[in-house]
């Protein structure tokens, strides 16, 4: 398959439209003038990407969860419980792994068990089985502006039926659905996939109707460098752009080490403005969100609200215009609404404690800049791969490594790149694999590095990531050997 940054045109869009329509016989009952019209009727404290506008212009950061499941009658209740007792701003429909996988035959029976068995045997809300009526019965029973949120390759028809459904705002991109959840789908695939849904989104746009989008940010949620989220946040920015998409967040997934987090929401903003400015996209608005710590959770409650009470702070100090929020059930499995509520609870009252707060620090700017050059590295030399062209860059960039996620499944992956903590817990490289980074740049990585080494009296090695990856699960930053001497 041969793809190219470009927008899809009119005739190729409607002839895969019909394709995809006839996916599922919910798709029957899409009608886009229809949709369109009962979009423009939704009314604005609904509209997801006029609430964070409005929070960005505001300073302040709003709060959401993670929810879904597969019975309607039931993810209404989850939702209306977590508007009136999570005191959130924003709410979620999580889709089910079926749906994810377009495996709609097993969604059917996984809904009618639900129901049989009164309890959840999904984990998620199938929306495509459900189909445009019953999505509308969900974002019409609350006041909140409702988000899709998945992880599906091929996410076309989820799309379709989300948007006539009344959702306004979409996760999800090429990149990012699919390194870090599949196997064996090719790059190629996906990208083309995701144009037609931003294509859609930007035909919605183009008649009237603005739906937020969002780059899935913390890609595999473990240990991941900011510059490796921030050039798939940039990479997906710009490809929806191309389709006409002009309201994105880019997001970030919570490292630990509050100067590397508020240096990297802070420029992930700044930089995908820089560069959707630089390829011509000057009329797309962008905001951020912060992802709470993605990682393993501590099972123990307490230490569990410890963990998102860091999340909160570091969402707010970074002036992040909205936050992921994380529950005390991490550990254990998919939350209660009781639990999931009161991680919402924590989250606003630390967020709502520091609103007014800034945040400085003597290697803020030093932070910064290193982020800065790093993710240029990485886009510029995916541009350079590609000729000028992003889309074909992208694929070029994974498969030779340049653009490396660190413990992605995909076969794609080049799984070279291998990160760590330096010894303040700020994630860097231990071995750089083929990323394009200057000598001066790869210094600073081996000399933070051997820094660690020095105080735990051992050679950098991959036994430090291991240690790294089970560290907060243990109520710890830096993962540390039991016999180490440590600072501070």
């Amino acid at each position: 398959m041969e793809i190219k940054n470009k927008r899809l045109s009119e005739e190729t869009f409607a002839k895969l439209r019909a394709e995809v329509l006839a996916q599922w016989p919910t798709g029957k009952d899409v009608d886009f003038a229809e949709a369109i019209a009962y979009q423009k009727q939704i009314p604005s404290q609904r509209r997801f990407g006029e609430k964070l506008l409005k929070a960005k212009a505001e300073g302040r950061t709003l709060i959401q969860p993670r929810a879904g499941v597969p019975v309607v009658e039931e993810h209404i209740k989850l939702m209306q419980y977590l508007e009136k007792y999570g005191h959130v701003d924003l709410l979620p429909t999580t889709i089910d792994s079926y749906t994810r996988q377009n495996r709609y035959e097993e969604g059917e029976v996984g809904i009618k068990e639900s129901i049989r068995l009164g309890r959840a045997l999904m984990n998620g809300f199938p929306a495509v089985n459900h189909g445009v009526a019953k999505c509308r019965m969900v974002t019409e029973s609350v006041n909140t502006p409702i988000q899709v949120r998945h992880g599906t390759p091929d996410a076309r028809l989820l799309t379709e039926i989300a948007y006539a459904g009344g959702f306004t705002s979409y996760e999800g991109g090429g990149v990012s659905y699919n390194l870090p959840y599949c196997k064996n789908v090719p790059m190629e695939q996906t990208i083309w996939d995701w144009q037609y849904v931003d294509r859609l989104t930007g035909w919605y746009e183009e008649n009237g109707v603005s739906i937020n989008r969002e780059p899935y940010g913390p890609l595999t949620g473990t240990l991941v460098p900011p510059c490796i989220s921030h050039a798939v946040a940039i990479i997906e920015a710009l490809l929806a752009a191309e389709q006409g998409v002009k309201n994105i967040t880019v997001g970030y997934g919570q490292c630990g080490n509050l100067v590397q987090d508020v240096a990297a929401i802070r420029t992930l903003e700044e930089l995908t403005d820089e560069y959707l400015q630089k390829y011509g996209y000057t009329d797309v608005q962008v905001t951020t969100v912060l992802h709470e710590w993605m990682g393993g959770f501590p099972a123990d409650e307490a230490q569990a609200f410890g963990v998102i009470s860091w999340g909160a702070a570091t969402a707010a100090l970074s002036k992040a215009t909205k936050v992921i929020v994380k529950s005390p059930h991490e550990a254990v499995g998919i939350p209660t609404m009781e639990a999931n509520a009161e991680g919402c609870r924590c989250t606003k009252q630390v967020v709502n404690m520091l609103a007014d707060q800034s945040f400085k620090a003597d290697t803020l700017e030093q932070e910064k800049e290193i982020i800065r050059r790093e993710t240029r590295c990485i886009v510029d030399k995916c541009f350079e791969l590609g000729e000028g062209d992003i889309a074909v860059g992208c694929c070029r960039g994974v498969e030779a490594g340049v653009l490396d996620i660190p413990f992605a499944p995909c076969s794609a992956n080049a799984g070279l790149m291998l990160p760590a903590r330096d010894n303040d817990g700020a994630i860097r490289i231990l071995e750089m694999g083929n990323l394009p980074m200057p000598k001066d740049l790869k210094d600073f990585h081996r000399e933070k590095m051997e820094q660690r080494g020095k105080v735990e009296n051992r050679n950098p090695s991959f036994q430090m990531v291991i240690d790294d990856v089970y560290a907060i699960g243990k109520g710890h930053l830096v993962g540390r050997p039991k016999t180490a001497k440590t600072s501070g």
